[in-house]
């Protein structure tokens, strides 16, 4: 049943429990590094009782379609939203992921997945960089300084392979063995 099958007065009731609903997923989008207003958009999608195009959000939040295009675009990378197809429809149209278990270990996943071999990188460049260092020092303070360095390097990577692992167990489903889902 959709809003307009209702009432003046249920509709209000039913809008104004889900604009606090999708103020609330709007202020807490940030922690995907999503803007408030493409929280609010996701909010939108959520409440859709069908898939809708840009021009059709556009008018809904009265935002531009080139905002509308840059939001979705953000929640599509984000797994957030799918494209979807539907007959007879020549324009893109657009529907919220509701498995949020999925959309939290895709969002996590690719995230973490950035920055841990980012990271990785960097240190065992550092690690590298530290050996060719030491090779030709006495034992001055310098290298005990430097040898800190590399432990404390050493021991990041062996955090990042963690990381790296956890990870993993998002993509393949298996963390839902370790911390299922909530039936």
């Amino acid at each position: 049943m959709g809003l307009d099958q209702l009432d003046e007065l249920q509709q209000e009731t039913v809008e104004k429990v889900r604009k606090r609903v999708i103020e609330v997923i709007g202020r807490n989008m940030d922690l995907y590094g999503v803007s408030l207003s493409t929280g609010h958009l996701y909010g939108l999608l959520f409440f859709a009782d069908r898939p809708m195009t840009l021009d059709e959000m556009g008018r809904e939040m009265a935002m531009s379609k080139t905002s509308m295009s840059t939001g979705v675009r953000n929640l599509l990378d984000l797994h957030m939203v799918n494209k979807v197809w539907e007959k007879g429809s020549r324009k893109d149209l657009y529907e919220v992921e509701y498995d949020w278990y999925q959309t939290f270990t895709d969002f996590f996943a690719i995230k973490w997945r950035k920055a841990v071999e980012s990271n990785i990188l960097v240190f065992r460049k550092s690690v590298k960089e530290i050996d060719r260092l030491i090779v030709d020092m006495e034992d001055t303070p310098a290298r005990h300084v430097l040898l800190k360095d590399k432990e404390k390097m050493q021991e990041a990577i062996r955090y990042y392979l963690w990381l790296d692992r956890l990870i993993d167990t998002m993509e393949d489903g298996t963390i839902f063995d370790l911390v299922p889902r909530e039936e």
